[in-house]
């Protein structure tokens, strides 16, 4: 006789829609800044590292930094996932992608690669990007491959933190990718 397995009942909550958000309104700041704790705690065990700076950053600071914030929100007006990024240069320079985050309580339903997928194609579609991560981030490194990053060279910040650039070149081969990627 077979064993019979049961997998877990597929999540039952619409995916939320995107819009951009607006870090002036008290809620979604507050809401953003949870979202970005819980995703950067569970980043900090993934790698290795407690350090991550956004887990130490207050609610004001993360509200003072010069970038354009993207969610996905669900009805509740909770902030399920987001991506930020610094838009400062001109029309033609690479977009420096700041942060991609999600709460884990919505992991593993496409939410980042929808937002940078609409980062991409919808907002700024002929601009390079640049995005870094923990090396040992998985699922992010396979996510930005996937998306087609090339991964440059690796850098170490700190000792003990490997961390890992991708570049998405719109146009000119890159410049920046490590031999052979």
């Amino acid at each position: 006789m077979s064993k019979i397995t049961h997998s877990p009942a597929p999540d039952a909550r619409p995916v939320p829609p995107i819009r951009e958000l607006d870090l002036t309104d008290g809620p979604t700041a507050a809401a953003v800044h949870r979202t970005g704790r819980s995703a950067y705690a569970v980043e900090a065990g993934l790698i290795g590292f407690d350090g991550i700076p956004a887990l130490r950053e207050s609610l004001a600071e993360l509200r003072a930094r010069p970038l354009r914030w993207l969610g996905a929100v669900p009805a509740a007006g909770t902030v399920a996932a987001f991506v930020a990024w610094q838009d400062e240069g001109p029309p033609a320079g690479a977009v420096e992608i700041d942060r991609v985050c999600v709460d884990p309580a919505w992991f593993r339903r496409g939410l980042a690669t929808r937002l940078l997928d609409h980062l991409m194609h919808e907002i700024a579609p002929d601009r390079d990007m640049v995005v870094t991560t923990g090396a040992a981030n998985q699922p992010a490194v396979p996510l930005y491959r996937r998306l087609g990053f090339t991964r440059a060279a690796d850098f170490e910040p700190v000792p003990g933190l490997r961390m890992a650039r991708f570049v998405l070149r719109r146009g000119a081969p890159s410049a920046t990718a490590a031999p052979g990627e």
